[in-house]
């Protein structure tokens, strides 16, 4: 079963911006409501469409250089990559309809 894989200032390039899949980074903060609630949600989506897109999540307390770089002042932010590119980003309470619609355009078409 696929999981989010957790992602810092030191493996953000690596893990996201050189996969080969689609990425949903999601930023976010232990403290914060919003992104507890993202959880499951996000959960969903690693196991739902493993091996077509990855799910990390990026804590921007521990990790500030990414969280600047990427310029994430609400939580939670998602922003999805494609071949190293940052082509979606949501903002605030998300929906799970919103989500797959900011990334399924860059699946394969037997991925969708």
């Amino acid at each position: 079963m696929a999981r989010i894989i957790p992602v810092t200032d030191a493996s953000f390039d690596t893990e996201v911006l050189k996969c080969d899949l689609p990425v949903v980074a999601e930023f976010w903060a232990e403290w914060n409501n919003a992104c507890r609630a993202m959880a499951p949600l996000l959960d969903d989506i690693a196991a739902g469409y493993e091996g077509a897109v990855k799910v990390a999540r990026l804590d921007i307390d521990k990790n500030p250089a990414v969280t600047a770089r990427y310029g994430v002042r609400t939580l939670p932010t998602l922003i999805v990559f494609k071949n190293g590119l940052a082509v979606q980003r949501l903002t605030g309470s998300i929906r799970k309809e919103d989500v797959l619609a900011a990334f399924t355009p860059y699946l394969l078409p037997e991925q969708v």
